[in-house]
């Protein structure tokens, strides 16, 4: 690993050492990535697409008028997460494999859905069932390696801890309210409790069933959030940017400590991968931005909500997910509310009725006749509101 190399140095280089330096060389060198290769890459998307992505008719002019634009712009910042990720992040932590391994495998299920898209210059691309059994078979084999991991943890005390040999002793001295055996067999399995100190709910093997559910179901969720000029990215990057705060605290054991919350050997080290995703969103964003010059897909939304899903699970902090990520949560609501709705009234009443003018959520208020920057720009508000309230639940305990 480049950094490694570097920091064994005396020099200004030995600030590699430090986890935080790390994550923010990780998220600049990714922005710069992407920003400086995006137009090239845009153009090649452009030449070979020719007619670009479909668009729906949705009865709605802002959405036509988009037609041409070209797909698959997931591509960049997968360049860039990836390039940044494997010049500042320890590679040698399986954390950070087991998360690029859903990233990229969900991204490139979301290539293909884009391509058969492109060029069958039609919204149908893969099907709905191949499609689910891919993703939910990529999120088993991810559950259960996190689980095995979680499995692998020694409580605190008998691993191999180097020069801070005794720091177990010396906090279960000054704090005894905080236990040096915090990772119990029921941390592999366990499902954590919101509020509740070391608490977790033993699920045995269905710790894979559920982690399945929450990987698939948030990727599913970015999907369905993409479809305005701008609007999934930032949610993405500020849910991004909560949950590496969060891994830096899951793998810290005097911050974990405090907090009350679940302390994880090696999960900060994704908060350097996190930084990598931030900052290739940001670059990104500097092409997506109304109006986009480049549609992100099924290459970007899908992979981006795989990885946020798996890092909730491999911290165990899966219902934290359900807040810092609300947005993307009520947009997948409003689907799943609307076609529930419309057929239990059908079937009642032998007229479907809806309960927003369309789903997903953005859509209804297009209906209503709000500017898609308004739309944007205030779910974006909504989305830091969302993560600020996520964070402030880790000292609620």
């Amino acid at each position: 690993m480049l950094y490694e190399w570097l920091a064994a140095d005396d020099g200004v280089f030995r600030l590699l050492n430090f986890l935080t330096f790390r994550t923010g060389a990780a998220l600049v060198t990714a922005f710069l990535f992407t920003v400086f290769t995006g137009g090239w890459l845009i153009n090649l998307l452009r030449a070979r697409q020719g007619q670009g992505q479909p668009i729906r008719d949705l009865s709605l002019e802002a959405q036509l008028s988009k037609q041409g634009t070209p797909t698959m712009g997931g591509f960049l910042i997968w360049v860039g997460l990836t390039m940044s990720t494997v010049l500042f992040a320890d590679l040698s932590n399986p954390y950070i494999w087991v998360v690029l391994f859903v990233s990229l495998s969900y991204a490139f299920l979301g290539f293909l859905d884009d391509f058969a898209k492109v060029t069958k210059q039609s919204s149908d691309g893969v099907s709905a069932r191949a499609r689910l059994l891919t993703e939910f078979g990529v999120a088993a084999i991810a559950g259960a390696f996190i689980m095995g991991l979680h499995g692998a943890h020694t409580p605190l005390g008998h691993a191999d801890w180097g020069s801070l040999s005794g720091l177990a002793e010396w906090i279960a001295e000054f704090a005894p309210e905080t236990s040096v055996e915090r990772n119990e067999a029921s941390f592999s399995g366990g499902v954590a409790v919101p509020f509740v100190n070391d608490y977790f709910v033993p699920l045995s093997g269905f710790f894979v069933i559920f982690a399945m559910i929450v990987i698939v179901g948030f990727a599913n969720a970015v999907n369905f959030t993409d479809g305005l000029d701008g609007l999934a990215i930032v949610p993405m990057m500020i849910t991004g940017g909560a949950f590496a705060l969060i891994a830096y605290l899951t793998g810290n054991f005097l911050f974990a400590g405090y907090l009350g919350i679940q302390f994880t050997p090696g999960a900060g080290e994704l908060a350097v991968l996190l930084g990598a995703m931030m900052g290739a969103g940001m670059g990104f964003l500097w092409y997506n931005t109304y109006p986009a010059k480049v549609f992100m897909g099924d290459t970007g939304s899908l992979g981006l909500g795989g990885l946020i899903g798996v890092v909730a699970v491999a911290i165990k902090h899966e219902f934290a997910l359900v807040v810092i990520g609300g947005l993307f949560v009520l947009e997948v609501l409003s689907v799943v509310m609307q076609v529930g709705w419309f057929k239990i009234t059908r079937k009642l009443t032998g007229e479907g009725k809806r309960i927003f003018l369309m789903a997903p959520l953005h859509h209804h208020f297009q209906k209503k006749n709000w500017p898609e920057t308004r739309v944007v720009v205030r779910f974006w508000i909504l989305s830091v509101l969302f993560a600020l309230a996520g964070l402030a639940t880790l000292k609620l305990r």
